[in-house]
């Protein structure tokens, strides 16, 4: 019979490595357990009796060392149900064997049980559980670098009440338990002081058992709806008369344009659930009577994170971009800035969520930290702290990564606490009240790096922008149509749409036709010539994408994701010359700055017309660059006539016979 020593192999120092060996050991060996999920249950219940017993002992080396280790383990866990009836029922027993439980006390000795730097829960869970319950109802749970990092910046200290409002799985409960111990808070307080809730049941029990894997004491986790402060049974939740009590609230809600947030009669409850009206004569937007059709629910997460802490309390809460960027949200921008003062905003690489949910998402978030105002007046502008992370330790397919920019982000934010942040950059910048632009909060809208780029070429280049340029008559600036579905395929007529846009051409070979009914009547308003520039201003991976139309490409019909431009006094700018600024490198990275989410792909809106074009001063350079952009797309074109034609001749009447 093999010993406990002898069936451990090399134990890893990752966490994930040790849990995964962990799993696929006890995969392996038992009967009657092998989901995942049931080998999570005897997991957690073995990591609870583990921090209970506090052992950390060789492994047995015998059949009657097993079973006393296994009788040890038994109580220990009779003490841990009784002492958590909501976690475990009275009917609940350890179902590892001796030896399988030999084997993960031999394995937990290995992990690190005490230290605040990891969340035990949240590592196995990872590895057991992984993506298969979550993404539903907009559910995208934290990375816990990121949860880490956003608790950090709202710093919560000992004896405050912190609360999640959305708790999930209870990743910033954890994160906040954590952070605490680490500022020499008792367990008694931690528990006492931190209240997570979820609509979700299962969740819930999760949130509890991270919770209490940390304090080993109950913890204040309830299942409720935190929108409308009701219960499972329908009663009203007493969590409700804690409003505007707590100091602290961590979320990351649900977000989701297509998700109904909360029926109407809790959506009369919320300033936000209301309609909303820009008045010029006031320069602000100003609440109508009736309600919103439809409210996303991070649109009401933010009134109630802001309703749940006192004045002077703190938020931190992961958002999509798109609602302090968008057009359709400066409304509540407006709201957020009239009721509390932001202290921070963190974009997050799209990659973030791949970490989790069914797939993951690719929405663009950022971390959000502000204070609300202790008066009812708001304070005197301020500097916001800004970053735009390109990495955070995933890559887009959610594989860990070496390249995490999360921590010197935070050295940043905490060096402008003091008073200074040093050479500006991507990674920390300030963004003065005043700079804020048209309701934009997304720090990819302020880069340093972009505005450093376009100086370092002010003495050689003029800066011209696009609004400029019409304005003045030079360039005129249109949008294709939409013709809908059902006319696909009705003729000969290419209908470009924006995955036809390629390297500064039209693809030989569109997805789509449309018949020459449909052309006929578009074809004046489009007004497609030779010389002009499709310009693709919606889709997440093309904004910004060129191509020249040539004489071949001029019986088209293009969408309205695509503008056309067309320079009307070409003495003053080549065609030739444009498209080579529009794909240049200080253009497509303000391309990216200024491009913001609308419904579920990125768009550059009217932004295209903020758009700073570096011209080269020198005439003679100016030619040299539209010489070569000419004979690039001449060559092409007639490669891709040629292949063209190749194509035609296969299926021709001559079939080579010279007649």
């Amino acid at each position: 019979m093999k010993t406990a020593h002898e069936q451990i192999p090399l134990i890893p120092e990752n966490h994930n490595e040790i849990f995964r060996q962990l799993r696929n050991y006890l995969a392996g060996r038992l009967v009657g357990i092998t989901r995942d999920d049931a080998l999570i249950r005897e997991v957690v219940k073995c990591l609870y009796c583990k921090l209970a017993l506090r052992t950390n002992r060789s492994g047995p080396d015998g059949e009657d060392d097993y079973l006393a280790l296994s009788m040890r383990y038994r109580q220990a866990f009779t003490e841990i149900r009784n002492k958590f009836p909501s976690l475990f029922k009275p009917q609940d027993e350890l179902l590892l064997d001796p030896v399988s439980l030999a084997y993960v006390d031999k394995v937990l000795d290995t992990v690190s049980l005490n230290d605040p730097a990891y969340d035990l829960f949240g590592d196995a869970y990872e590895v057991f559980i992984g993506s298969s319950a979550r993404g539903q109802d907009g559910q995208f749970f934290t990375p816990q670098n990121a949860a880490d990092l956003l608790v950090s910046m709202v710093d919560p200290r000992p004896g405050e009440k912190i609360i999640d409002p959305a708790c999930g799985s209870g990743t910033f409960l954890s994160a906040a338990a954590r952070h605490l111990i680490r500022k020499k808070a008792k367990m008694d307080e931690i528990s006492e002081g931190i209240v997570g809730i979820d609509k979700d049941r299962y969740l819930t029990e999760l949130a509890f058992s991270r919770l209490a894997m940390i304090t080993m004491t109950p913890v204040k986790v309830h299942c409720a709806d935190s929108l409308s402060f009701l219960e499972e049974d329908g009663k009203e939740s007493p969590l409700k008369a804690q409003l505007g009590g707590f100091d602290v609230v961590l979320t990351n809600p649900p977000f989701g344009a297509k998700i109904v947030s909360a029926a109407p009669s809790v959506q009369s409850q919320f300033n936000l659930g209301y309609r909303w009206k820009y008045d010029p004569r006031i320069h602000k937007y100003v609440k109508l009577t009736a309600l919103q059709t439809s409210v996303p629910p991070q649109v009401l997460f933010v009134e109630r994170c802001l309703s749940l802490v006192r004045q002077g309390g703190r938020i931190g809460m992961v958002i999509p971009e798109s609602l302090i960027s968008g057009n359709n949200y400066k409304y509540v921008v407006e709201y957020i800035r009239s009721t509390a003062q932001i202290n921070a905003v963190i974009g997050m690489p799209e990659s973030l969520f791949k970490t989790s949910g069914k797939g993951g998402t690719h929405t663009k978030t950022c971390l959000l930290c502000m204070q609300k105002h202790s008066t009812k007046q708001p304070k005197a502008p301020s500097k916001i702290f800004m970053a735009d992370a390109q990495w955070c330790g995933r890559d887009s397919r959610g594989h860990a990564i070496d390249r995490d920019e999360l921590p010197m982000i935070l050295k940043k934010y905490e060096m402008s606490l003091k008073g200074r942040v040093d050479a500006p950059n991507h990674l920390g910048y300030e963004v003065e009240d005043g700079q804020l632009r048209d309701s934009i909060l997304a720090p990819r809208y302020y880069d340093p790096d972009v505005a450093d780029e376009l100086s370092l070429l002010a003495s050689s280049h003029d800066m011209v922008t696009i609004a400029g340029l019409v304005d003045s008559g030079v360039l005129e600036i249109t949008t294709g149509d939409e013709v809908g579905k059902l006319e696909y395929g009705g003729g000969i007529i290419p209908f470009i749409r924006t995955s036809d846009i390629s390297n500064w051409e039209v693809k030989i070979d569109p997805k789509q036709y449309v018949s020459k009914d449909v052309y006929d009547r578009l074809a004046s308003k489009q007004d497609v010539k030779e010389g002009d520039i499709l310009f693709v201003r919606d889709g997440t991976y093309l904004v910004g994408t060129c191509a020249y139309v040539t004489k071949y490409d001029t019986n088209i019909v293009f969408q309205s994701h695509i503008c056309k431009l067309r320079v009307k006094d070409k003495s003053k700018l080549s065609p030739y010359l444009l498209l080579a600024l529009l794909s240049s490198p200080p253009v497509k990275r303000q391309i990216k700055a200024k491009r913001f989410t609308q419904d579920i792909i990125d768009s550059l809106g009217s932004r295209i017309n903020e758009l700073i074009l570096p011209i080269p001063k020198d005439k003679p350079h100016q030619k040299r660059i539209s010489e070569i952009v000419r004979r690039s797309i001449e060559e092409r074109i007639e490669a891709r006539e040629l292949a063209r034609k190749a194509c035609l001749e296969v299926v021709s009447a001559n079939n080579g016979n010279g007649t």
